[in-house]
């Protein structure tokens, strides 16, 4: 058995590192602040680091709401492709900031490209 991508570009310390420089990166960026005021910046963090993990294979579950319910706030404030794009933007940007190899940037990326539908509410 082969090792998962989470065990490959280095577990909860590489997604911690790397959600915490995506969020950085979010509050920096003027067309995403808003989607985010009021917000438990710790908690966010926390499920984000969760919803990563999981995502690529580690063994944490996440247990935070499901995608459509935790993102209609962002879509009440119009949230769109455009800033999903961005978001994606940033996530790559931090990942390789952290110098995750650029194969498995690209398999992470396609799986949070995966997730658009459920936060846009694409139910299909």
């Amino acid at each position: 058995m082969g090792d998962t991508l989470y065990d490959t570009i280095g577990g909860s310390k590489r997604i911690n590192a790397a959600v915490e420089l995506f969020y950085a990166k979010v509050f920096a960026d003027d067309s995403l602040r808003s989607f985010f005021e009021g917000v438990d910046l710790k908690g966010l963090h926390a499920r984000q680091s969760m919803f990563v993990s999981m995502l690529v294979g580690g063994q944490k579950v996440y247990t935070g709401k499901n995608l459509t319910l935790a993102h209609a706030g962002s879509r009440l404030k119009g949230m769109s492709d455009v800033h999903f794009d961005t978001m994606l933007h940033h996530f790559r940007a931090a990942l390789t900031e952290i110098q995750v190899a650029p194969n498995r940037v690209a398999e992470i990326m396609t799986l949070l490209e995966g997730t658009r539908d459920a936060v846009l509410d694409r139910r299909r």
